[in-house]
């Protein structure tokens, strides 16, 4: 039992997803900030307000409150934009950067007969039967 729980807990997608867990958790407050400390003000100044709380609709009594919901959807673009263009685009050109991928040979040529696609060991065409 100890011995299928430790195979099951050093299999390499669980320790990476535990790393991915600590690190999205760290980087959040860092957005947050971003988006609280810089973001919002530069809105409140360009806007007037930080934020769409003001904005709420009466029905019938009750209050929807639409302008928090557009607020959310903003940060949520904000944090969104922060992550790809700070975290997925790097990473990515680090990665073409270091593991360049290899072209691999074409598996197949083309009959000069029929034009159909045939391995390249083969000696004779499977769609037309002539000598390659």
């Amino acid at each position: 039992m100890f011995k299928g729980f430790r195979d099951f807990i050093l299999r390499g997608n669980v320790v990476d997803l535990a790393v991915a867990v600590i690190i999205g958790a760290a980087f959040t407050s860092i957005v947050t900030s971003l988006t609280e400390k810089i973001i919002n003000p530069l809105l409140g100044a360009v806007i007037g307000k930080p934020n769409f709380g003001y904005l709420i609709a009466h029905v019938n009594g009750g209050e929807i409150r639409y302008g928090d919901f557009i607020t959310a959807i903003i940060n949520f673009l904000l944090i969104a934009g922060v992550v790809y263009f700070f975290l997925v685009l790097p990473i990515q050109y680090l990665l073409k950067k270091f593991h360049p991928t290899i072209a691999e040979p074409p598996a197949t040529k083309p009959c000069p007969q029929c034009l159909g696609d045939i391995p390249i060991p083969a000696t004779r065409c499977k769609f037309c039967t002539q000598p390659v």
